[in-house]
This record gives C-alpha cells, sequence and structure tokens, in this order.
C-alpha cells in the first residue's frame, strides 16, 4: 500500500506539473516532450517527406500552387490574433498524386496533393481544408499524440510487468501483450485522434470565418466525400475502427458551429454572403440528378446500365 500510495502521489505530480492549456481553445492538455525536442523529431519527418515525395513536387509557377500561397498567405494576415501563426514559415509544396490528401507537419511545411485539389469544389472549401491542416500545427496536435503515446506506453509497460509478476508465464504475457495493444489502440489512441481531428475542424472552421470565406463549404466538402465514396462502392470503416471521425460525424460537427462561425465571420467586417446556402444547393443538386437517372434507368432502354456504370454517370453528372 505504501509503494502504491507513493507512485500514485508521484504520477499525480507528474501530470500536474506536465499540464498546459491549448493555444486557441484553451483546452488543457498533457505535454511531456519538450519543444525543442519535438521539433528536431519534427525536421526528421519533414526531411523523410520531401524525400519521399521529391519526384512529383509541381514547380511554384503552376498556377495551382500559387493559388495555394495566396490562400495560406490570406488566411495567415486574416489571423494574426492566433499565437505563434507568424512563428512558423508556412512552405508550400503541391505534390502530383491522386491521392486525396493534404497535411500540414509542426514545422509549418504543407503538402496538398493534386487529388484534393480536385475533390474541391470552390476557394470557400479550399480556405476550410487549408485552415484545418494548418490548424493541427497550431495547436500542436502531434506533440499532444507523441506525449499521450508516451503515458499510455508507460502504464502499459507497468500493467505487463504486474501480469507477468503474479503469472511469470511466457505464453500469458504474450496473449497480455497483445490484448493490451488492442485495447490501448481502440479506447484510447483511435478516439484521441478523432478528438484532435474535431477541434482541427473547429478551428479551421474559425480561421475560414475570420479570412471571409462562406464557413457553410465546409459541411458541402465532406457530403462530397462522403457521395463520392458510395458511388465508388469504397467499403466505409466504421469511425470506431477509424483515426478519424466519419464523414457524417463531420457534417453533423460542422453543421453546429456554423451559427457561431457566422458570427465571427461578420465581426471582422466581411462582405455578405449570397443568400443561398450551399449546404441545400447540394442536397437540391443531388436528389434532383438522382431522381432524373433514376427515371431514366426505368424506362427500359435496351442497354440496361450496371449498378457501378449508373453510379458513375452520376458521380460525373454532379457539378462539383
Amino acid at each position: 500500500m505504501g509503494v502504491g500510495t507513493g507512485l500514485l502521489f508521484f504520477i499525480s505530480l507528474f501530470f500536474f506539473t506536465h499540464l498546459e492549456e491549448s493555444p486557441i481553445t484553451g483546452r488543457s492538455r498533457l505535454l511531456v516532450i519538450s519543444r525543442k525536442d519535438f521539433m528536431e523529431l519534427a525536421q526528421h519527418a519533414s526531411d523523410v517527406c520531401m524525400e519521399e515525395h521529391a519526384n512529383s513536387f509541381l514547380p511554384v509557377s503552376d498556377s495551382r500552387h500559387k493559388l495555394i500561397e495566396q490562400v495560406v498567405q490570406f488566411v495567415v494576415q486574416r489571423n494574426q490574433d492566433i499565437e505563434g501563426i507568424n512563428s512558423l514559415p508556412w512552405n508550400v509544396h503541391l505534390v502530383e498524386s491522386p491521392s486525396v490528401n493534404a497535411f500540414v507537419l509542426p514545422n509549418g511545411k504543407i503538402f496538398v496533393f493534386t487529388g484534393m485539389l480536385e475533390a474541391i469544389t470552390d476557394i470557400n472549401q479550399l480556405v476550410y481544408v487549408l485552415g484545418h491542416e494548418m490548424a493541427h500545427a497550431l495547436i500542436g496536435h502531434a506533440a499532444e499524440q507523441a506525449s499521450m503515446s508516451h503515458v499510455v506506453d508507460l502504464f502499459s509497460v507497468i500493467m505487463l510487468t504486474a501480469i507477468w509478476a503474479i503469472c511469470p508465464r511466457d505464453s500469458l504475457a504474450v496473449l497480455g501483450h497483445w490484448i493490451q495493444s488492442k485495447l490501448v489502440q481502440f479506447m484510447f489512441d483511435r478516439p484521441f485522434s478523432r478528438k484532435l481531428e474535431a477541434e482541427a475542424d473547429q478551428v479551421g472552421l474559425q480561421m475560414a470565418a475570420k479570412a471571409c470565406a462562406d464557413v457553410r463549404a465546409g459541411p458541402v466538402f465532406w457530403q462530397q466525400m462522403d457521395l463520392a465514396e458510395q458511388l465508388r462502392g469504397e467499403h466505409t470503416t466504421p469511425e470506431w475502427l477509424s483515426t478519424h471521425p466519419s464523414h457524417r460525424s463531420r457534417v453533423t460537427h460542422l453543421d453546429r458551429l456554423i451559427p457561431e462561425a457566422l458570427e465571427l465571420r461578420e465581426k471582422c467586417d466581411c462582405p455578405a454572403l449570397p443568400a443561398s446556402d450551399p449546404r441545400i444547393s447540394f442536397s437540391k443538386t443531388v436528389r434532383n440528378l438522382l431522381e432524373k437517372a433514376k427515371k431514366e434507368e426505368n424506362k427500359g432502354r435496351n442497354n440496361i446500365e450496371s449498378n457501378s456504370t449508373f453510379a458513375t454517370k452520376v458521380l460525373r453528372s454532379i457539378p462539383w
């Protein structure tokens, strides 16, 4: 009991001395890695990414590259109230790849894949996506994840050591390690990652609002992603198995944040938004196209399209 009490005291002391307030959101979080050490690790990750995509980078003279740079500079300019936004260089790297992906490393290097640009339909969605990725770097989510991973690993070692001490059998130790790794993965790692993604969605939407983008385009982007996956017949991973919230969860989450983001946008002296809500327009367009395509299919044409061909036709006909 004495050893347990002492251990509990030192663990509590460790937690309290490594707690800090998350920038922008003010959320309490645990950081056990110093910023200096983490930035050294981040630089290594950056070097790996640069080497991996070295042959796929598009030139800075590319019009798409210039557009992304202009958007990033404008977002930074309009979000000067965020602490640390000027301390990162925000270097843009456009990668020629069909992957629908974009990310920002902790050192401010922005990687955008051309597949993501093809999935984005307008400038408002681009502002939101870049704001989301920049939010990860500004809040320091990567350092937070690394810290949480270290703490969970420490507790796992203590737990496995206790199990082995009670029943010192190698087979039991192997089974315990496998069970422990799965529990950590599904009860800590993935839920925590989804929580950080939701926070980045919130902050990214705020950054887009201050940059005078139509924040209502944020949910539409995820609606498009969800629809495209369904029409391509791709298998959707259950949210509890994923490191990211489902597209539909993100739509619901962003819809709840839209009223506050619109108020923030209005306070920033931005131009008035169009009366038509892009969320409603998107839903109507998809519904009308699906009804039209279904009617055509039911006419009994000689060459009846297969489900996959029909889905592809609908996908291509949507005015993204």
